[in-house]
């Protein structure tokens, strides 16, 4: 399968592993990467040497291509860009900030740069920054996602229509026939999240594996939104946040009842009760825990069938 995705990462699939926090470290980058998608280490869970680490460890496990995602309201933004830089990594999504910042100098040391954005708006202004592609992201993704709320089947075609630059689609993807689905609304590559957190290269803890694949339809929620809208598994955690919503409580309130660490001691550390618990509403579907080869051959091998059907005629769920 060749696109312009495939042709600018220099990859097999043009199938990406989301860069979540406490699930996206070297060993699913590496994975995901040498199974002919695109691996992409979690830069937003890391303290700089631990990135360095994972970087050179990625390095070692693989010689295909990968990147780093990058939150650009990274406290340490400065030092985790050099070490991008000085260990050469070749391909940076870019998130959570404006493109602008640092795209050009990126590109001037011979990084490919991606950027996400939840609007079509933004989008626009990624294009005019100058970045080599945009994924766009509904609001069906797990963690952190934009206050418009715009599920992906509205939004792709959306920012189609506004940008000229490849365009990778993200949220609520996590299968051949969603992938198919995103390429008929105009996108060249997909990014999946919640599918590749729920493998066995994932650094997620078991116990929240284990509680996402029993997960049923309806039971993640769209909460924080006075802070940063962000989706989360209903717990003990959720229902305080949500209790404290409903009478009034303020950002500062709420963030104090965040406090620092949540989302480590949920997802990280399997506290299912008091941890803050980010997955997508894909995970609805999800009922099992492969490896990420298995995960890219089946979506590809499901992709595959389906057109195939499509040109014949027989075209069936």
């Amino acid at each position: 399968m060749t696109n312009r995705i495939t042709s600018l990462f220099g990859i097999k699939y043009p199938i990406i592993s989301g860069g979540m926090v406490w699930c996206s470290g070297w060993r699913l980058a590496s994975a995901v990467s040498n199974a002919g998608g695109l691996g992409l280490i979690g830069a937003g869970s890391m303290h700089p040497d631990t990135l360095r680490e994972h970087i050179q460890k990625c390095k070692a496990a693989t010689n295909k291509p990968f990147g780093v995602n990058v939150p650009l309201m990274y406290l340490e933004i400065e030092t985790i860009m050099d070490i991008i830089i000085s260990e050469g990594v070749k391909i940076v999504f870019t998130s959570a900030g404006n493109p602008k910042l640092w795209t050009k100098k990126l590109q001037d040391n011979g990084i490919i740069v991606a950027h996400v954005v939840s609007s079509s708006k933004f989008a626009v202004k990624c294009q005019e920054a100058g970045v080599d592609a945009v994924v766009a992201e509904g609001f069906e993704a797990g963690g952190h996602n934009g206050r418009e709320e715009t599920s992906t089947m509205v939004l792709i075609p959306q920012v189609r229509k506004s940008i000229h630059i490849p365009l990778i689609a993200a949220g609520g993807i996590a299968t051949g026939n969603g992938m198919l689905a995103a390429f008929a609304l105009g996108a060249e590559g997909i990014q999946m999240g919640t599918r590749f957190a729920l493998t066995q290269e994932s650094s997620a803890a078991q116990e929240f594996k284990e509680l996402c694949i029993g997960l049923k339809e309806g039971d993640t929620i769209l909460s924080l939104k006075k802070l940063s809208p962000t989706r989360l598994v209903k717990n003990d955690f959720y229902n305080a946040v949500q209790e404290a919503e409903d009478k009034g409580a303020s950002a500062d309130e709420i963030r104090a009842l965040l406090g620092r660490g949540r989302s480590k001691k949920g997802i990280f550390e399997g506290d299912l009760s008091d941890g803050e618990l980010e997955i997508g509403q894909i995970s609805s579907l999800i009922d099992s825990l492969p490896n990420a080869e298995t995960v890219v051959n089946e979506v590809i091998s499901e992709y595959n069938i389906k057109v195939e059907d499509i040109i014949s005629g027989d075209f069936k769920f």
